[in-house]
């Protein structure tokens, strides 16, 4: 066993007993400038391992030169691996992501042991963050060295989070978690600046009198399956929008088979600007059924989002919405949404109004963050000659990112909607693989966003 390596962990009584003579305890916390720098000034030259858990470290010493031999034999910055998790007392797999350009999120999930070469180490140029410095040393490390993932399940964890995937999404927006996320998105700011792929602020609009003709001025429009016990809520709150314009409402009802499309026919018979569409092919997900229900000759000027699950705030929502298009000219808008239960009460962490977001840089740190916000709004020329995927997830971040590329993002701060949490949710409780799924979806566009923005600067020069 080789033995020319160091582990610099909270407490050496977190690890096996043949890796304590090795082991640094650090008072200084691993997410921080200081403590990257500790590191490398005590590595001696060596490897070095750290362990951010604060659960003890299942490993052997097999699996731990796995890891020294990876390193050695790819010459990689950082070796990382699968691994295992005890949770509520169950033993459960935890596969990670390949690293790419992509993997920007501050939240990527490497585990909680990685693998720190020399080389990596000796390159870092320390910064001054309290909660950045891990997440900017392993930027830096990704433009000079590769991330590399063993795909073996080599260490086990207790894992004492027992939140479940539909809460822990939001964590990033919470606003106890602000001060971090400013120092998360200077980091990354850097970052898209040494790559080649920072945007200086996007100020171009939208001229509203040069667009064709509309006979509604704006549609709200909800794909749906199976949301019989949401459904009419959804529709009643969109019918009781006060407005100084006409508009409709499409809903793009996927096949249901649950009673969902008896209450929509009952809502277009009995309202004139309310369209039941049912998509001729069953093959479409979320973003078809937008794609389908934008390119319709009754969606307004302005398409505008609801989910089936979901409730506007008041009838001020959608002329709150469309005044901020006629003031900013711009080609969406994304306003502010209250997180409740099933029955309206408010629950953590409330109100998310991505206060994060400025005109200066919220395109750039819109690659860094897993959401832009709801309800969402788009200048419907736009949205036809761009286009949805056809996914049902990540398909409005998707557009999201393609049109702040390109065109001003209006904001409006203060709660439009509310975003019901309930056990239907179809996020609510994911499993490992669906989540990893959901994520390696987005780094993908991340991925293609990135290398668009580096063309566009390219193309400057």
């Amino acid at each position: 066993m080789n033995t020319n390596y160091k582990i610099f962990v909270k407490s050496a009584a977190l690890l096996p007993g043949f890796m304590r003579n090795m082991a640094v305890e650090m008072e200084l916390s691993p997410f921080s400038s200081q403590g990257i720098q500790f590191m490398k000034d005590n590595s001696g030259g060596n490897p070095v391992f750290l362990y951010t858990g604060n659960s003890p470290l299942d490993i052997q010493s097999q699996a731990l030169q796995r890891l020294l031999n990876v390193a050695a034999d790819s010459g990689a910055g950082i070796v990382y691996s699968d691994y295992c998790q005890i949770k509520a007392g169950k033993r459960e797999n935890v596969p990670v992501a390949d690293y790419h350009e992509g993997c920007v999120r501050s939240d990527f999930d490497f585990g909680e042991l990685l693998l720190l070469s020399p080389q990596s180490l000796d390159s870092y140029v320390g910064g001054n963050y309290k909660y950045a410095g891990l997440y900017d040393f392993r930027l830096q490390c990704s433009r000079k060295l590769p991330l590399l993932r063993l795909n073996e399940f080599l260490y086990t964890i207790t894992e004492n989070d027992l939140r479940l995937s539909g809460e822990k999404q939001f964590d990033y927006v919470n606003p106890s978690n602000r001060e971090v996320q400013i120092e998360m998105e200077h980091a990354f700011t850097v970052h898209l600046k040494a790559i080649g792929a920072w945007l200086p602020p996007v100020k171009k609009t939208v001229d509203f009198s040069t667009g064709e003709d509309f006979h509604y001025e704006a549609s709200v429009i909800i794909p749906v399956k199976n949301r019989v016990r949401t459904i009419a809520d959804a529709v009643r709150s969109v019918l009781a929008q006060k407005t100084d314009f006409r508009y409709s409402l499409l809903v793009v009802d996927n096949h249901s088979d649950d009673g969902t499309s008896d209450i929509l026919e009952r809502f277009a018979a009995e309202n004139e600007n309310v369209f039941h569409i049912i998509p001729q092919t069953n093959q479409l997900k979320i973003g078809g059924c937008w794609n389908l229900a934008v390119c319709d000759e009754r969606c307004g000027c302005f398409a505008v989002q609801l989910d089936s699950d979901d409730l506007y705030q008041d009838e001020n929502t959608l002329q709150r919405i469309v005044d901020k298009f006629r003031e900013e000219h711009c080609a969406m808008v994304i306003g502010s949404y209250t997180m409740t239960d099933f029955e309206l009460d408010t629950i953590p962490p409330g109100l998310i109004d991505h206060a994060e977001w400025t005109d200066g840089n919220g395109h750039n740190n819109a690659l860094r963050i897993n959401g832009l916000g709801a309800p969402r709004a788009f200048y419907t020329p736009v949205l036809r000659k761009i286009g949805l995927p056809d996914t049902s997830y990540g398909e409005d971040y998707a557009v999201g990112l393609r049109i702040c590329r390109e065109y001003k993002i209006g904001r409006i701060f203060d709660s439009l909607y509310l975003c019901r949490r309930w056990g239907g949710n179809s996020d609510a409780a994911l499993d490992i693989a669906a989540v990893n799924a959901n994520n390696a979806y987005k780094d993908k566009l991340r991925l293609v966003e990135i290398e668009a923005r580096k063309k566009i600067n390219a193309a400057r020069q």
